[in-house]
């Protein structure tokens, strides 16, 4: 119940805070470059298959996550360090710079593979991802951009919420994936990477 309530207090405030700021992305490349280009690279476009890419990522989404890693809500042990006394302000503006980042698919993706595409377009369909992603995938608010990630990356992210082992602003990303089989996750996290 305690988690609960910290998730809402924050969930709250961040909910109001996104609309009225945009950060200063200046600021924000100052603070990435200490904090953030080891791991999620300069300009946002990891070459680590398990890591996010972040540019072009919408700012709503990476201030929430930002939060989320702050706060102690979310638990990823190589985003505690980075995300350590940041304040609101050096969270918005890294989540501009990020933002105004042109966004391009990885260098190392994956060939496309006809029958994974297939499947993973019914799965989506089926599973009205381009509902709230919109139906370029690209995102909107604190809904993330899925393209130009990391098919593993988002392999790995999506088992995670089918297995309930991520915190998200809500439940709705847990039931989306939930009794996907493994291969399922497979094919839409291929299908998915794919798309331009």
């Amino acid at each position: 119940m305690r988690l609960s309530a910290a998730l809402a207090a924050v969930l709250g405030a961040a909910a109001f805070a996104l609309p009225a700021t945009a950060g200063d992305p200046a600021r924000g490349a100052v603070i990435a470059a200490e904090r953030c280009a080891a791991c999620h690279g300069m300009d946002g476009k990891s070459s680590v298959a398990e890591i996010p890419r972040l540019a072009g990522q919408q700012a709503g989404f990476i201030t929430l996550q930002m939060i989320l890693f702050r706060e102690g809500i979310r638990q990823v042990p190589a985003m505690q360090t980075p995300t350590e006394k940041l304040s609101d302000t050096d969270v918005e503006s890294m989540a501009a710079y990020f933002a105004s980042l042109p966004s391009a698919p990885p260098e190392d993706r994956t060939p496309r593979d006809a029958a994974l595409m297939a499947r993973g377009q019914a799965i989506s369909a089926a599973r009205n991802c381009g509902v709230c992603h919109l139906p370029n995938y690209a995102g909107r608010a604190q809904m993330p951009r899925l393209t130009h990630q990391h098919e593993a990356f988002l392999a790995h992210t999506m088992a995670e919420y089918r297995d309930g082992n991520r915190v998200g602003i809500d439940t709705q990303m847990n039931g989306a994936v939930q009794g996907l089989s493994d291969a399922d996750i497979a094919a839409l996290a291929h299908y998915l990477a794919h798309q331009d």
